[in-house]
């Protein structure tokens, strides 16, 4: 780790930039990503910083049983999830160093170029798919500005932000692996995201959320089960 100067945005249209420099940010987001998972653990000293194989497994069942513990209501969209994507995990064993939370909000660009120079927020990280991050790093395409900050229903081509497929194809282009995001990986992470923002619904029913939209928060928990739901 070291301290570095630049500058965070949370907010995925990243305001304030250019369209021309919003692209080459976008494409230096989905190379910085590819260049993480093109590390090899055991050549660095991190081949047993996780558990290798059976990640979407294991998560999935992790994630289930967050469900189990913090639903605040019943939600037939994540039943069907909880019991379809078990049966439809893909039959590959590719594992990389995964970051775990990988978007915007925890990248560093350059004071004034429009690079990566940081990613921040490792405590998420392990061994695990690489698309699992990569899917993650998609759920702005997958939710509207008012839904945890995304960009679906912008206009993404004024905007120079590129499509979800454009960032995808960014990311494979330096990507050593060579596999792709199927609609398991991308309900998924819907899945996931919907799980936390339950969570997050808990706890501010008890009082112990940090934030002052949490019980706002907890709401996306329907909205993105639901947009899960409709992939499979």
């Amino acid at each position: 780790m070291e301290r570095l100067d630049g500058r965070v945005f949370h907010d995925a249209t990243l305001p304030g930039i250019g369209p021309e420099a919003r692209r080459r940010m976008f494409r230096s987001m989905a190379e910085t990503l590819a260049a993480l998972h093109n590390v090899e653990p055991h050549a660095c000293g991190l081949a047993d910083y996780g558990r290798a194989g059976n990640y979407f497994v294991r998560q999935i069942r992790r994630w289930s049983h967050q469900w189990a513990i913090s639903q605040t209501r019943d939600d037939a969209n994540i039943d069907r999830l909880i019991a379809w994507l078990p049966e439809h995990v893909p039959n590959d064993e590719l594992s990389t160093i995964v970051h775990g939370d990988y978007r915007i909000g925890n990248l560093m660009f350059h004071p004034t170029e429009p690079r990566v120079i940081a990613v921040l927020d490792w405590e998420l990280s392990t061994l695990g798919h690489p698309l699992a991050d990569l899917a993650h790093s998609c759920i702005a395409w997958q939710s509207r500005p008012d839904e945890y900050g995304g960009l679906l229903g912008l206009d993404l081509t004024s905007l120079g932000i590129p499509s979800s497929s454009e960032y995808q194809a960014d990311y494979s282009g330096a990507s050593h692996h060579g596999s792709l995001i199927t609609n398991f990986h991308t309900a998924f992470a819907l899945f996931r995201w919907a799980v936390i923002f339950e969570g997050i619904a808990a706890r501010a029913r008890v009082g112990n959320a940090t934030g002052e939209n949490a019980s706002e928060t907890g709401r996306l928990a329907g909205v993105f089960a639901r947009r899960a739901a409709d992939l499979i």
